[in-house]
């Protein structure tokens, strides 16, 4: 978002600072930050200590039941006593991440200052870095372990209950029944458990994402995870009562048997096919040998949590809603905001085969450098979205923004072609796109080093041209920008992908910015031995040379990082709309029809969660889309004299000495090498000392874990004189 004020201009008047408010005013937001986060982490750690010691058998008779009994009498019954102990304590912190956000600010893009001393950070430190969970963090790695502690922990605790109680049986042969059984039915309990935090890392504007700082992309792999220990508990959920009834003799029975009170099988066994289903498909080699068919498959959810509702009824499915019911929240949102097709103000091939699209967007959009949006194309699949890194920065324009599209796959193939076919037709019209995002991290942590060294590989250059280029503006406008040395190492399969980096005119962004910041470049061009023949031309690329005016086409700002109160109201109103719904339901239905079938109260609970999203959210989308409109009406108003905004020039294949090109910059070709990042980062140890890098990484997996490895290598040797690397990966991988 443009903001007119530069660092050196005065927010308030010089007597309102004179006089104090400006600290008065930052003792209390702090005051207020710090007594936010002090609640969240302790309704957080309560929560986590309650799910732990609920297999403990003294937790479970002494303090849950009492839970139980002494709040059963409420017109909501012992599904809303269930639902306030186990979901309502994730919907209560998202209710403070909203009040910490809104107190916030934009004061959190700011708030976070270089540390006076380099420090290692447990975020940032990989501890492992080849594997099945990729590069993996010191924090992600205590994450791992907790979870894997409790899983094996609950595993034993019911494991031992269940020997207890099935000691005095006579025979083998019906212990081993009931032992499965209770088993089967313990590790189906610890897989809801799971589950409650299975939904929460793709939730893609999740307030609570927002608030740890943790971007989409990253997330995805939080869910991947999670999807895989769920699965395998419910694998076993079933796997254990299926055996246990074909030793009984009553296996085909028991399988489509649909109770009325307890349980009811046949809806559990439609739910887990279809999360097998889904399962199956997510592995890697499956979704890179057919990408759709992981895809759609993976819109079974839907049937897979009404199915799983309808098999173990209201009480049960609540000790995983909460996470359910901020996942339709935001997918809800995400369904408004994607209905809108969206101006493209540019479409261009560049010689490489690289497509870039330039969308319309209103001024008061949010997103910082490092974010990425999803772009579906109607003409090519109504069900297809693909993420995309933004190649612009926030200052490069009110009222546009621009992605780099590498021809990958067939979808991509497929618009290139069209945008080829439309430009030999001259037709001023390409696609319509519709746009989800942006998303990326809360705060801009590009800006929060002084020392950065950007690892690209291919396309993933995309997201660093927006970074040189956010850096440039805020040199050139005073605003506030760490950064003073950078190293940008791009590995390129062919020289016809260098062009690319010609997309970003760093000197005509700020002339003088030599002196404040020192740019290094250091290119690979892998496959290729020597330069092509052509190496002295230096490709321009071709855009529109005028941004129109802000339309009512431009993308929709309700996802993403968009406004925070509005996305509040949306968040609060959907959850206290659905307790009200809830309540209506039980004090004139349930109750007083005296409703006892668990199959059916589960699906009315699912029906209550899906329309107070709908009826209260919807009416809060409603408004916010008409504040939009007025908004985007105003700032129609407000420059309809005003001349459009430039873009870039049109420009051809250029003769340059590519010796010259970026005189300020210091840029390094080498062919048929791959970049030595030992030998990077011994040059870096000694020349920039004891000083925290922050390392960024967009590219394939390999090239992730190449440096992460050097990474880890250089802080466990490292001399006290030497800098700490902190690894930061953009890669985003589905």
């Amino acid at each position: 978002m443009e903001n007119n004020h530069s660092v050196q201009t005065p927010l308030l008047s010089p007597a309102a600072v004179e006089s104090g408010d400006t600290k008065k005013t930052s003792i209390f937001v702090s005051a207020t930050k710090w007594t936010l986060k002090s609640l969240i982490w302790v309704i957080f750690i309560a929560w986590v200590a309650v799910i732990f010691l609920l297999p403990a058998e003294f937790f479970n008779d002494l303090l849950f039941r009492r839970w139980i009994r002494a709040t059963e009498g409420t017109p909501f019954g012992i599904t809303g006593s269930i639902f306030l102990l186990l979901s309502g304590p994730i919907l209560i912190i998202s209710f403070l991440a909203i009040a910490h956000l809104i107190v916030s600010g934009e004061e959190k893009l700011h708030e976070k200052k270089n540390p006076k001393r380099p420090s290692f950070r447990l975020w940032t430190f990989p501890v492992l870095v080849d594997g099945p969970f990729g590069v993996v963090s010191a924090t992600e790695f205590i994450g791992i372990v907790l979870f894997s502690a409790y899983v094996i922990w609950a595993v034993y605790a019911y494991t031992v209950r269940a020997l207890e109680f099935v000691s005095d049986q006579f025979y083998f042969k019906s212990k081993s029944i009931i032992m499965l059984e209770i088993l089967g039915l313990r590790l189906g309990s610890i897989g809801l458990y799971c589950l409650a935090f299975l939904f929460l890392p793709i939730s893609r504007g999740s307030v609570l994402l927002r608030l740890i700082d943790i971007p989409f992309e990253h997330a995805t792999r939080y869910h991947v995870w999670l999807g895989h220990l769920t699965m395998v508990l419910f694998t076993l959920h079933g796997l254990f009562y299926v055996i246990a009834w074909a030793m009984d003799g009553r296996l085909m029975q028991e399988l489509i048997q649909w109770k009325d009170i307890g349980v009811a099988n046949l809806p559990g066994v439609i739910s887990l096919i279809a999360g097998l289903l889904m399962w199956v498909t997510s592995f890697s080699p499956v979704r890179k040998w057919n990408f759709e068919l992981f895809f759609y498959t993976h819109q079974l959810y839907v049937v897979f949590v009404v199915f799983l509702a309808l098999h173990v009824g209201d009480f049960i499915f609540t000790m995983a809603a909460g996470g359910i019911f901020l996942f339709v929240l935001d997918r809800f949102l995400r369904f408004c905001q994607s209905r809108r097709t969206v101006n493209v103000v540019s479409a261009k091939c560049l010689p490489c085969g690289t497509v870039e699209l330039v969308v319309s967007k209103p001024q008061n959009l949010r997103y910082n450098a490092l974010s990425f949006i999803f772009i579906q194309v109607r003409e090519l699949s109504w069900l297809q979205w693909h993420p995309f890194s933004v190649s612009s920065s926030p200052l490069d324009g009110k009222y546009h923004l621009a992605v780099l599209i590498k021809v990958l796959g067939k979808w991509t193939e497929k618009l290139r072609q069209k945008i080829i076919e439309a430009e030999a037709l001259k037709e001023p019209s390409v696609v319509k796109v519709s746009v989800e995002g942006p998303y990326g991290h809360e705060v801009p942590y590009h800006l929060m080093y002084e020392n950065l060294i950007l690892v690209a590989g291919g396309i993933g250059l995309s997201p660093f041209l927006a970074v040189l280029s956010d850096i440039l503006h805020r040199v050139r406008e005073g605003k506030p920008c760490l950064p003073k040395r950078i190293i940008l190492v791009w590995a390129v399969k062919k020289s016809n992908e260098l062009p690319l980096l010609s997309s970003i005119d760093m000197e005509a962004i700020c002339p003088f910015f030599a002196e404040k910041v020192n740019i290094d470049i250091h290119i690979y061009v892998t496959r290729e031995s020597e330069p092509p023949l052509e190496e002295g031309c230096v490709y321009k690329p071709m855009r529109s040379s005028l941004c129109p005016l802000p339309s009512v086409r431009g993308m929709s700002v309700l996802a993403g990082t968009g406004d925070n109160i509005w996305s509040g109201l949306y968040v609060i109103s959907s959850t206290v709309g659905f307790v009200i719904l809830l309540g209506l339901l039980n004090v004139f239905y349930i109750n007083p029809f005296g409703v006892r079938k668990w199959w059916y109260k589960g699906l009315l609970f699912v029906a209550c969660m899906v329309a107070s999203v709908v009826i209260f959210g919807g009416l809060v989308v409603g408004l916010w889309h008409i504040w939009e409109k007025q908004s985007c009406a105003k700032e129609i108003s407000n420059n309809t004299n005003m001349k459009a905004e430039k873009i870039e020039q049109n420009g051809t294949a250029i003769p340059k000495d590519p010796s010259q090109e970026y005189a300020a910059i210091s840029t390094v070709t080498r062919y048929g090498s791959r970049p030595d990042f030992k030998e990077i980062f011994e040059w870096v140890s000694e020349k920039w000392g004891h000083v925290d890098v922050g390392v960024i990484v967009c590219g394939p997996p390999a090239l992730q874990s190449t440096v992460a490895q050097e990474i880890r290598y250089h802080s466990i040797t490292r001399q006290r004189h030497h800098p700490i690397f902190h690894f930061n990966s953009h890669s985003f991988d589905l």
